[in-house]
């Protein structure tokens, strides 16, 4: 078997690394990851692993990041220092995860269930929805996307994000200074990871920042037209059944 291990503190990655291969040498460490930017790179490059050791928090995000992003199918361990109240999620998502520091008996017995979780007999899980379901039941939402442009993957922080728009079948982040970013998500799955105190979806094609709204006006009777910094189209409406809730979250 072959996993990958994203830490961002060094040192706890190379203990983490020599833990694995004592409490079972048939285990391939492949890499060490030190960021969700080093983990998705590796992934984009190299064959998947079996199964992942995962950091929660690291230096550029969240490893929940990893898993949305590449939207890989494999075991996940995770390794959190995180309270009762997330690990009570993990477990009702059948999730592994270690305590730090971690011990080097509870990590034999995870790695003895993530053996039986790769049988061919065993379906694989689906990261993308794990990792819905974890921000959900941990309060955590996505804070910076990855965007991957030729042979390089940049940064985008949720904050420089003024609106998502769906259109000729892909979703684009549209930055404040007016640039459009290709993203791998859909509207809907975006609404399972943006803040909604900050973001509201107006319509099939559109959600928006609230502090991007510059302005609203009333257009062909009672929709509502918005003018969202960064967003050049004159067409930025709010669809009908959606004009109350959008009065509402305005007026928070």
């Amino acid at each position: 078997m072959r996993t990958l291990v994203v830490e961002d503190e060094k040192l706890s990655a190379q203990r983490l690394a020599k833990m694995v291969t004592l409490a079972d040498p048939s285990i391939t460490v492949e890499a060490l990851a030190g960021s969700v930017r080093e983990a998705v790179e590796w992934l984009s490059a190299n064959r998947a692993p079996d199964f992942m050791l995962l950091d929660i928090q690291l230096g550029d995000g969240l490893s929940f990041d990893i898993l949305e992003i590449t939207g890989l199918k494999c075991p996940v361990i995770f390794t959190t220092a995180y309270n009762e109240y997330a690990v009570k999620a993990f477990r009702l998502n059948s999730v592994d995860y270690l305590l730090k520091p971690v011990d080097p008996d509870e990590l034999a017995e995870a790695l003895q269930r993530v053996k039986q979780k790769v049988a061919p007999s065993n379906p694989l899980p689906d990261t993308f929805e794990l990792a819905k379901a974890l921000r959900q039941m941990t309060r955590t939402y996505k804070e910076r996307f990855l965007i991957r442009v030729a042979d390089r993957i940049h940064i985008l922080p949720v904050a420089r994000v003024s609106a998502f728009v769906s259109m000729e079948g892909a979703t684009f982040a549209a930055s404040r200074e007016g640039r459009l970013y290709d993203i791998d998500l859909t509207l809907e799955q975006l609404g399972q990871v943006l803040n909604p105190d900050r973001f509201f979806r107006i319509s099939r094609k559109y959600i928006v920042a609230v502090d991007a709204v510059e302005s609203v006006t009333v257009y062909s009777g009672s929709r509502l037209k918005l003018h969202i910094e960064g967003v050049k189209t004159d067409e930025v409406l709010v669809s009908r059944e959606r004009v109350g809730e959008f009065r509402e979250w305005m007026d928070r």
